[in-house]
């Protein structure tokens, strides 16, 4: 309800600025005929990824590498974190959060293990492994167009190098931090607990769906490829969505609500869109660009990195990008940008909606998190992974 609050408000704001004249209604049809399809895509990944997780696949997942760990901790977190990586790649950085953070708190506590090194890892991962693809951050979506549509494989081949670094460095991190946590064994046979906020299924609930599981995952597989293979992404998007919804509307037609489409989302990210495009037309980029700087040597390269990094812990990463975008007139300045408003947001609750997402659902499953703590491990890390990430993007590049 406050994210919806928010974005009406930002809306009104930017309705203001359209009928003063502040914002030309021009401008606005170009931002609709930029956004319109990444809103779809939105809604309709989010209506996939809901059903997925209704109808168990993430907890199918989860309850494999729960077995395949044998009772090792440190083996179960690799697999974990690998399945956070994939899904932040392929299903997008809100579906980390808000749909593999329930399966996470629920297998270590079927484990009697810890939570904050899996959470953690959870929530670092989803925005940092959010760099490879188009497909897994908004931002990222936004400077595919930025980049004349560029194909996934091209945006791969420009990232791969930084996505690495600021994949490995957080996992680094934490490994070092909760080594002793990580040390632990347990118990194979996962113990029942009580779902407190997760829609997925945990020991004691009914089996899943033989027809819906098996159906599900198989609009998944052939989603994966079709989100990479150059089609425009709410076209494979919309698809699967389709197809879900008839699957559980001859299955289990009381998971269809109104809730399925992220309408508060939506609401906050067009008005955010919106008030934007009215403050770059004011000439608030070129304010930015005095600390951003040009060029494409490293020192450059990182100054824009850290501008967005820094401008997405103030405010949020979604109006850091838009705010520096027309300073990241380059494939190679695009690419550092998006280090630091992808990589960069790990200080701050506020710095991207999926930290705050993540946050809701530990609440929810009375998870507590020291946002002090949280702080504070996000100030050391964040800076040695966009150095890193930085430097292997303009390495890639000289080699190139």
């Amino acid at each position: 309800m406050r994210l919806a609050i928010i974005g009406a408000a930002l809306l009104a704001a930017g309705a203001v600025a359209v009928v003063t004249g502040i914002l030309p209604w021009s401008e606005v049809q170009v931002l609709v005929a930029r956004v319109g399809p990444i809103m779809g895509f939105v809604a309709a990944m989010t209506v996939v990824t809901d059903l997925a997780s209704d109808a168990g696949v993430f907890q199918w997942g989860a309850d494999r590498i729960r077995r395949w760990a044998s009772g090792r901790s440190y083996v179960l977190w690799l697999l974990l974190a690998a399945m956070a990586v994939l899904s932040t790649i392929f299903l997008s950085i809100d579906t980390t959060a808000v749909l593999l953070t329930p399966v996470v708190v629920t297998v270590t506590r079927q484990t009697g293990l810890p939570v904050l090194p899996f959470a953690l890892a959870t929530v670092w991962l989803a925005n940092t492994a959010s760099l490879l693809l188009p497909v897994s951050n908004l931002t990222n979506l936004l400077a595919q167009h930025n980049l004349d549509g560029i194909s996934p494989a091209g945006f791969a081949s420009l990232m791969w190098a930084s996505s690495l670094a600021a994949i490995i460095i957080p996992l680094a991190f934490i490994a070092l931090v909760f080594r002793r946590d990580l040390q632990r064994t347990y118990a194979p046979g996962p113990k029942k607990v009580i779902d407190q906020g997760s829609r997925t299924s945990v020991p004691g609930k009914p089996r899943a769906d033989r027809i819906l599981l098996p159906g599900t995952a198989a609009v998944l597989v052939l989603l994966l490829p079709a989100l990479v293979s150059g089609l425009p992404v709410w076209l494979p998007a919309s698809i699967a969505a389709v197809a879900l919804l008839a699957l559980f509307g001859f299955r289990r037609p009381r998971s269809l609500t109104i809730n399925l489409v992220p309408w508060s989302l939506l609401l906050f990210t067009s008005g955010l869109f919106l008030v934007m495009e009215a403050a770059r037309y004011l000439g608030l980029p070129e304010l930015a660009g005095q600390v951003a700087g040009r060029g494409e040597g490293f020192p450059e390269l990182l100054r824009l990195a850290a501008t967005g990094a820094l401008a997405s812990n103030v405010v949020n990463n979604l109006p850091a990008y838009l705010l520096v975008e027309p300073l990241a007139d380059t494939p190679l300045r695009t690419a550092a940008l998006l280090i630091g408003v992808n990589a960069g947001p790990l200080i701050t609750p506020w710095a991207s909606l999926a930290t705050l997402l993540w946050h809701d659902r530990l609440r929810k499953m009375n998870v507590l998190i020291s946002w002090r703590g949280f702080a504070l491990y996000g100030m050391i890390v964040a800076p040695v992974t966009l150095v890193a990430a930085v430097d292997l993007l303009a390495l890639t590049a000289r080699v190139a």
